[in-house]
């Protein structure tokens, strides 16, 4: 005789007697285990106490009903698949469906046939045993799932701590990320160069999640690696597009926006390849300046074009204290409602102008969010602003400890540029890196690096190339220096020379940098005598050289007529 699986016990639960025995002698020799119950209370408690695998009811006892007896024994068979025979002599066919509705699995109708009894037991036992097999791959999967999620869950700290770490939590910049799946496939990034002026990338990757978000952590290790050595944001860009043309499978891009926020020169240049509009929102209109300046997309996103058709180009607008610049993926625009209508770029741009000026950020927040309900989103949505603060209240982007002893203590070097190197070489993180070789100075690294950007930018623009400084006065003017200037480099004709000395004597650090160029000079006893007399009253975009210098350095020296100057930094060296 045949044998079911082991532990394979069956409750039979029929008032009467005869049935009951008849029914359990059936099913034992059909190789089951049997537990008899006299009526319905005692097939309930037959049921805890006992937990058969299948269960042969009779429809109609006295006290607690077969029907109820089914309901109680489905609601509390939590996972696990208890088949329920219901033994009835109901022949109506409310009936038989009130039984299904119980919870019932088949019927077995009086009188009993031993064949068919066997049968039906033979295949309700298939499909228990089918039941535990699929909830030991459900389980399995969950297990998977929940490691699976684990692991992602500590993969995504780890990225967000590569890609979207250092100066994000600034107490100007305040930002939004909302990925649509665990990874995201937008990247915020956001750093420091060593004068404490603020670089911010917003990117959106092709595609949702792990794919879209592994572009992210080649972009990001060129992002901090070129900032903090104070590269330009044209260098910037097009390094991040080689590097992503280099790494991204054909068909995957990023669109993105980057900015360089000068607070000293009051100055945003900015990069858009694809990404929607960035906002200037000022805190003033004026006649001559606008409320909101769209800073739009004029280039291709980034690893699409090969490095020697990409264009880094960028461009330059002044800003104001207390003005606004604010960034969106086009998971913003590109938001839908329960109509499906988009919340759309106008929209966004109405917000944005409308406002108070402090309040873009919440409004636009609150307004997506409202427009969007409970609606699944379609992308991932990242939106950032950043307020132009007064310079002095930047602070520094947490350094690394660095040992500061050793190095060269006394050491002089030259470094010239002539027209070729002039036009596109950015001499600032070399010469910061060289000098940053001796120890004793990194801890005057922001001060050495904003002289530095000074005075190279003194000598290129106005020594080499002769622009005129005033005309930075309005905004029309402004844009039309930073023209001019792109147009003068382009036939640049002249030389820089850097010259440096240092030396550590005791504690006494002492730093002395030249810098000369081949243009004709400049009156620049007027400009130090107009830094003298309003040494904190220059409101105006040009001019403030000289003033800068002052503030950080111990000696500041024009050489006639104009073309050379010599500074010196000095300070105590603390070893530690």
């Amino acid at each position: 005789m045949a044998q079911s699986p082991p532990c394979s016990r069956v409750l039979v639960a029929d008032d009467n007697a005869v049935d009951r025995q008849l029914l359990s002698a059936i099913v034992r020799r059909a190789g089951y285990d049997v537990v008899d119950a006299v009526d319905g209370n005692d097939a309930v408690e037959k049921f805890y106490s006992e937990q058969p695998d299948l269960v042969l009811l009779d429809a109609l006892m006295p006290g607690k009903d077969g029907f109820a007896v089914a309901e109680e024994i489905k609601a509390n068979s939590r996972d696990k698949f208890v088949p329920i025979i219901f033994l009835t002599s109901l022949t109506e066919a409310s009936e038989l469906a009130r039984c299904v509705d119980a919870g019932g699995d088949d019927f077995l109708s009086k009188p009993y046939n031993r064949v068919i009894l066997k049968a039906k037991l033979a295949a309700l036992e298939r499909m228990r045993e089918m039941h535990q097999t699929m909830q030991q791959q459900r389980d399995e999967i969950s297990r998977h799932h929940m490691q699976l999620v684990a692991d992602q869950e500590a993969a995504k700290a780890v990225f967000d701590n590569i890609a979207h770490a250092r100066h994000l939590n600034a107490s100007y910049i305040r930002h939004l990320l909302s990925p649509l799946a665990i990874f995201n496939g937008d990247v915020l990034l956001a750093a420091q160069n060593p004068s404490k002026n603020v670089y911010l990338m917003l990117g959106d990757f092709t595609g949702h999640g792990l794919a879209a978000a592994i572009g992210a952590l080649p972009l990001s290790d060129v992002f901090y690696g070129m900032t903090a050595k104070g590269f330009s944001l044209g260098e910037v860009v097009r390094e991040c597009n080689r590097k992503l043309c280099s790494v991204l499978p054909s068909g995957y891009f990023c669109c993105a926006a980057a900015l360089y926020i000068d607070f000293h020169r009051q100055t945003v240049e900015f990069w858009n390849g694809g990404l929607p509009s960035v906002y200037l929102r000022r805190k003033h209109a004026s006649p001559l300046k606008d409320l909101l300046v769209p800073l739009e997309s004029t280039n291709l996103p980034l690893g699409i074009l090969a490095p020697d058709r990409f264009n880094d180009d960028t461009q330059v607008v002044e800003v104001a204290e207390g003005d606004r610049l604010f960034l969106a993926t086009d998971g913003v625009i590109e938001a839908r409602n329960e109509l499906g209508d988009y919340y759309g770029a106008s929209r966004l741009e109405d917000i944005v102008r409308n406002s108070p000026v402090e309040r873009v950020f919440d409004s636009v927040k609150t307004d997506v969010y409202g427009f969007m309900q409970e609606e699944d989103r379609d992308d991932d949505i990242t939106m950032v602003e950043i307020e132009i603060v007064p310079n002095n209240s930047v602070q520094p982007q947490p350094a690394a400890p660095v040992v500061e002893d050793g190095g060269p203590r006394d050491w002089k070097f030259t470094y010239e540029l002539g027209s070729e190197s002039l036009k596109s070489f950015n001499p600032l993180p070399l010469l910061q890196q060289v000098l940053m070789e001796a120890p004793y100075l990194r801890s005057k690294a922001t001060e050495i690096y904003t002289v530095l950007a000074e005075l190279y930018s003194n000598a290129l623009e106005h020594g080499v190339l002769g622009l005129n400084s005033s005309l930075k006065s309005s905004a029309e003017g402004f844009a039309q220096y930073y023209a001019a200037r792109a147009a003068a480099l382009e036939n640049v004709n002249g030389w820089v020379r850097f010259a440096f000395s240092a030396y550590l004597r005791g504690n006494q650090v002492k730093l002395d940098i030249g810098v000369a160029d081949s243009g004709p000079g400049f009156d620049f006893a007027r400009y130090v005598q107009q830094a003298a007399a309003q040494p904190k009253q220059e409101k105006g975009y040009h001019g403030r050289g000289v003033r800068l210098l002052w503030d950080l350095c111990d000696r500041v020296k024009y050489t006639e007529p104009g073309n050379a100057v010599d500074v010196q930094l000095s300070w105590e060296h603390d070893n530690g």
